[in-house]
């Protein structure tokens, strides 16, 4: 029931699709070990731009299908956020592939108006929840970090919460402690992948990804270099942990509208 976890923190070609795969594709080349879940930055083919009408793809094309070639080639899910065209709407769009060819997707919910998210972008409706080798995960993006309503894991729900983004190091603090915070409320794991470097808008990232378990510990070292971060995550662990600690049968009821 371990889950073999790989967290790509890159820097990224501002608005350059082809260069970013090619990139993307090389490093998941080099993972040390197989693993269950590759998880990318947010908007990893271009960079947070604010210009989907020159770089956003309609689903099937250039970006899903590498995706369903690395997840078959790798044999683990790959996921991570790109610009989507669909129905008239621009999406800042999470993929969830499998190695199988199904997939699932993710349109983030809270766009990031300080940087005119929401004048570019739709938001998305729904949450996800998606299960791999007995593990139930809940992918999200970046600014949904902000809102812990949107994650909470009313009746344990999922296990692993998953965070994609473009966070840049002016707030890195927020970045880590929201990530613990996350983590704890939540009696589950929280993986944040971060890029790094400077992007078109002069903005610096400094990565800080990172595996925080159920207790708010860090199992990684921070950085803000180029980095791949593998990690097992321990589900018996989590499980142990839950019955010793169930903190969620004690959680307010609420309704999301």
């Amino acid at each position: 029931m371990d889950l073999r976890v790989a967290l790509i923190q890159t820097s990224l070609h501002w608005e350059n699709p082809t260069a970013n795969l090619a990139m993307l594709e090389e490093k998941i080349a080099a993972l040390e070990q197989p693993s269950d879940l590759i998880v990318l930055p947010e908007m990893f083919t271009t960079g947070f731009t604010m210009k989907p009408e020159t770089v956003a793809e309609p689903m099937n094309l250039t970006t899903f299908k590498w995706m369903r070639q690395m997840a078959a080639q790798t044999g683990a899910v790959v996921t991570g956020s790109y610009v989507v065209r669909e129905n008239g709407n621009y999406y800042n769009r999470l993929l969830w592939m499998q190695p199988d060819g199904e997939f699932d997707a993710y349109d983030k919910r809270h766009l990031f108006r300080m940087g005119k998210e929401h004048e570019h972008y739709a938001a998305g409706e729904r949450r996800i929840i998606k299960e791999i080798k007995g593990w139930r995960v809940c992918p999200l993006i970046c600014y949904d970090l902000r809102f812990p309503v949107w994650a909470r894991n009313r009746q344990m729900e999922y296990d692993l919460l998953v965070y994609v983004a473009n966070w840049p190091a002016v707030r890195r603090q927020v970045w880590n402690t929201l990530l613990q915070a996350r983590a704890i409320e939540n009696l589950s794991y929280a993986i944040g992948v971060n890029r790094i470097g400077e992007d078109g808008n002069g903005l610096y990232h400094a990565g800080d990804s990172a595996v925080i378990d159920f207790k708010g510990e860090l199992l990684n070292r921070r950085s803000a270099n180029e980095i791949i971060i593998e990690q097992t995550l321990d589900y018996e662990a989590l499980r142990a942990f839950r019955e010793r600690f169930p903190a969620h049968l004690d959680a307010d009821e609420f309704e999301i509208k």
